[in-house]
């Protein structure tokens, strides 16, 4: 997600109740956190509150939006990797080594729960994830290694594995055991897409197991 920060400005005072928000979904539901909760984690009064954010759902769709925001800006820096190796494991480590890594995945997970029951957020976490997945689709496609080896499976094939697999990741850290140090958590990830590579760009002469 996109980082928060504080201060007495407008979009500062926007991001430091983003953040109070995520931290309070993500310790008690969607459903269970009320506006009050927001107020005591970003330390300012609920009035305050409403004049920046008309209900949850408001603050919801303000963070898919900061979070769309911080998805270009890691395409931008995707484009400019020397491989699409070096591209994917830009994606997959983004957020692996952030301090609050696991409030965020539980974070994540919540919404993908509520997702589930409420047809409006599960169009907000819909629109996240095809800018994310159109955005790799579009990396895949226009990469030479995508044109030096014969496929089974075309670019949006692809990335909706990929991120299948960063999913996966992404719900194993929100249970992770304390301890995990981020070297760990970020070499684990590495050698996920790594391993990926070797699955989707293997040359028909090598072997699968190599």
């Amino acid at each position: 997600m996109a980082s928060f920060r504080s201060s007495d400005s407008t979009p500062d005072r926007r991001e430091q109740i983003m953040r109070a928000a995520m931290v309070c979904f993500a310790k008690h539901g969607f459903h269970q956190t009320s506006m009050h909760d927001i107020s005591g984690e970003a330390g300012i009064s609920v009035g305050l509150i409403y004049r920046y954010f008309e209900n949850k759902d408001a603050v919801i769709s303000a963070m898919a939006d900061a979070h769309k925001e911080e998805i270009q800006e890691l395409l931008d820096r995707a484009r400019q990797a020397p491989s699409l190796l070096e591209a994917l494991e830009l994606f997959f480590t983004a957020h692996c080594c952030s301090d609050e890594r696991q409030i965020e995945c539980a974070f994540v997970v919540d919404l993908f729960a509520e997702g589930s029951r409420n047809p409006g957020m599960a169009r907000l976490v819909r629109d996240v994830l095809d800018s994310l997945i159109d955005g790799v689709t579009e990396l895949i496609a226009q990469s030479p290694e995508m044109r030096a080896v014969r496929h089974e499976m075309n670019p949006r094939q692809m990335a909706e594995l990929i991120f299948a697999a960063s999913r996966g990741l992404l719900m194993r850290d929100a249970v992770d055991a304390p301890g995990t140090s981020d070297a760990e958590r970020r070499e684990r990830q590495i050698e996920l897409v790594r391993s990926l590579w070797r699955l989707l760009f293997r040359k028909e002469s090598e072997s699968i197991y190599a």
